[in-house]
Parts: structure tokens; sequence; C-alpha cells
């Protein structure tokens, strides 16, 4: 089962009640997207291999849980199986015959480094016969960090580091990741030829295109080193002299579509962010309330994001336009946060401050923000819950909401007001989850309007 979201819930009232929902929406978003799931109807069986060997592998924080459904599912000869994937550290689940190699995310490490080298080698040498079986979901960029000849697990690590905090969005991190890279960018699948590649994708990336989930090691590419220098000079990325060297020589050009070694490749798309909206949107639907799905590729700023989004919902809120509350509304994406301050970032949490301040406290409004995978940014939290008073309990504690949002500092804030949506891992990742429930007016004020908030100290 899912693990439900914690926060503080008091179930005796009608903010209670809501928030309840709100956290059963992400649960069912959440286990839309389990391997467990999403996954049978896609697998190989032993007629179709045939004479070959089954060889499984892939990368990323669903990657365990999907060769656990694997094997639960497999029911050929045994000796025909085998493998080796890498997931997020706490993201492991017991296999037989495969095995589980856990390596840190989203900066890489040598254990995700070690692993990649081993990945690569166990694919060569395979015959027509054999089938690779390649499982890859959402977190596997961080977690493939195998270098081209002449970068090291530091120039990646550095690289990582500096697109995380540059604003940049996640198709535009991944080409840059892609053109270093000895295994993104179609080489995985290239090292596999002459076998057949199948590739079962658990999209978190807004657009779900196959060559952005885990930078695409399977996946042909048709962007460019000079597409790679491109972004660096857009975000202005400080870059170590090698890695430069490597985009301005070209030495680091992916496999592109009209190689041969990719005539085998099949990928195929198996539990996306749309689907986890669908499955929250059932959720609301069963409640008696409205859902409606904005969009499932929202990307920018997090605090830009949630202005928007802000002025939709209070739109809804006292116009009853476009739509009529109650209603829920239900978005995913993935937004980026350019870190200025000394807080520890988090694009929902941050969406979240951004959409409380600018919602002002309006009493028909509550709000879930959360990542699928569990974590939001480097912080072991999935997101938080914004309620109508949650502005005033933080004034109330000394804390200064736009300040937070000026540091960056969203999971202080929500940690502070016990509203912090904790999963534990989820062993899946969709991306992002938001939904924004807009309750009716009250019958007493039905032009209800936000309290007026605390003043700031002077």
């Amino acid at each position: 089962m899912t693990p439900m979201p914690k926060s503080g819930t008091d179930t005796r009232t009608h903010s209670g009640r809501t928030r309840d929902l709100l956290s059963a929406m992400f649960a069912a978003a959440i286990e839309s997207a389990q391997p467990s799931r999403c996954m049978p109807a896609h697998l190989p069986t032993p007629h179709s291999l045939g004479r070959g060997r089954l060889i499984v592998i892939g990368a990323g924080k669903a990657s365990a849980a999907m060769a656990r459904a694997v094997e639960d599912h497999w029911t050929g000869d045994a000796a025909q199986l085998g493998g080796l994937v890498v997931t997020r550290y706490g993201y492991a689940v017991p296999c037989q015959r495969i095995e589980i190699v856990e390596a840190a995310h989203p900066v890489p490490d040598t254990a995700g480094l070690a692993a990649a080298g081993r990945m690569l080698k166990l694919v060569q040498g395979l015959s027509a016969d054999d089938l690779v079986l390649c499982l890859i979901s959402g977190g596997g960029s961080s977690l493939l960090p195998l270098p081209l000849p002449g970068l090291t697990l530091l120039h990646k690590q550095a690289v990582n580091r500096a697109l995380l905090t540059s604003g940049a969005s996640i198709s535009e991190m991944n080409c840059v990741r892609r053109h270093l890279s000895a295994i993104k960018g179609g080489r995985l699948a290239a090292a596999c030829h002459p076998a057949q590649v199948l590739t079962l994708l658990i999209s978190d990336v807004p657009g779900d295109q196959a060559l952005d989930i885990a930078s695409g090691p399977t996946v042909a590419d048709a962007t460019t080193c000079a597409d790679a220098l491109d972004i660096v000079r857009r975000y202005g990325i400080a870059l170590p002299a090698e890695v430069l060297q490597v985009l301005e020589s070209g030495r680091g050009e992916s496999i592109k579509p009209d190689d041969p070694r990719m005539a085998r490749v099949e990928t195929r798309m198996i539990a996306t962010p749309q689907m986890a909206l669908e499955a929250a949107a059932t959720v609301a639907r069963a409640a008696g309330v409205s859902p409606y799905i904005l969009s499932d590729a929202i990307e920018g700023e997090a605090r830009d994001v949630g202005k928007v989004l802000a002025a939709i919902a209070l739109q809804v809120a006292k116009r009853g336009q476009p739509v009529a509350a109650p209603c829920v509304l239900l978005s995913g994406g993935e937004t980026t946060v350019t870190v200025r301050g000394q807080g520890r970032g988090g694009r929902n949490v941050e969406f979240l401050l951004s959409l409380g301040i600018a919602l002002n406290g309006h009493p028909q409004i509550h709000a879930l923000a959360g990542d699928t995978d569990g974590v939001d940014g480097q912080e072991e939290v999935a997101g938080a819950l914004l309620t109508p008073d949650s502005l005033a309990r933080a004034w109330a504690l000394g804390i200064k909401p736009p300040d937070r949002l000026s540091d960056n500092d969203g999971h202080g804030f929500f940690e502070a007001l016990g509203d912090a949506v904790v999963t534990g891992p989820t062993l899946t990742n969709v991306n992002d989850f938001r939904a924004i429930w807009i309750d009716a007016p009250s019958t007493e004020s039905p032009c209800a309007e936000p309290a007026t908030p605390r003043s700031s100290p002077r």
C-alpha cells in the first residue's frame, strides 16, 4: 500500500475533512504509478523470448520496484532472467535474480558511478536472441553518472550542483547531462546491439518526452553539444574547463536517431503525470466535488506558478469563473527554484508558500503540493498542506511568510506549522502533484473575502 501523507489533520472539522481528502487524492496519484499496478501488461513472456535471455537493467527511484514486478510475473526458466538496476538510497526492494544497487540522488556518488560502469559491461556481447528490458524512471540521471573519458565523478557532481541551482528546466538540464555521459543519450541501447531492447518508462517530466526521463540512456538523441553549450551560456552556468572542452570540441555527441544500432529498440510509456492526475480526479468525484485538470506539464519558477494559480483560484472563489465552486484544481509538471537565499529550496513548498501569500488567507481555499517520489528538492519531505489560516498561524509564531519565501525556506515554514507532508519512499515518481480545493461560498457570506492578514511587526 502507498503510505498516506502525515500531517496535522483534525478529522472533526470541515477543514480537517478537506485536508484528508487532499491527502487521499495525493495518495491515489502515487498509487496509480506503482509498478505492481502499471507494469504487468507490458512484460515479456517466456514464449515471446524464445531461446534467448532476459537481461533486466534500469535506473530511477522506481527501478527496484519495477524489477520486483518483473520477477513476480516471470514464469519462465529462472536461469534466463538476471540483471542489475540502480535506485536511490532507501528505495531498494528485495529481488532474487536481479541485483539492486543503491546510490545517491540528486548529486551522484561513487556507488552510482560503479553501478553504471557495471551495467554498461553487462550488456556487451549479447546476441540477437537476447532481450534487454530496461526499466527507467525519474532520478535516473543522477543514478547513472558514468562520465565520458577525460571527465571524472567530481566533474559530474559539480555540473549537477550547478544545474540544480541555475533555474534551468529539467529538459535543459538533461540536455547538458547527455552530452557529458558515457551511458545516456542512447549510448546504453547502442551497447546492447544486436540484442532487442524494450524500455518501460515511468515519466516524471513535463510532456512525457522519453529522451528527458533519466536523460534517455536507451533513446536516440537529436540534440547536439552546441545545444548544450547554448543552455550553459543562457543560464550563466560555471563549468570546469574540462567539461567545457568536451562540449566545445563536439566529443560529447550522443547517439542519433539514424544510428543502425537503434533499429531494434522499442520504448513504452507505462505511467505518466496525467494518469496520476486522473486517479486523483476520481477521488474528488467520489467525494462529490468536481475536479478540473489544468495541465500535467506546468513549468517555470515555482513562486511564479504559485501566483498564477492563486489568481485562478481566487477568480473561481469570487466570480465562479471559469468554473464554479466547490471544485478542485489539479495540476502536475515540474517547476524550478532558483536558490538565492539560505533555505533548503524544494519546488513544491516554494510554490505552496507563494500561493499562500497570494491567497492572503482566503477562507474557501485549501491546497496540497508534493512530489510523488516523496522527496521535494533534497529533503525527505514530499511537500506540504496549506490552509486558510496558515499565514495567520505563521505570524503568531513570529514567522514572516514573505521573508521565508525570499530565503527559499518553504520547508522550514511548513515544518514550523506542522503541515509538512511526509510519505517516505513511494517507490515511484510521476513528478509534482498540486491540488487546490475551493469550497462553495458560505451561505452567511456569499461574497466572502479573505480575513485581514496579520500585519508584519514594525
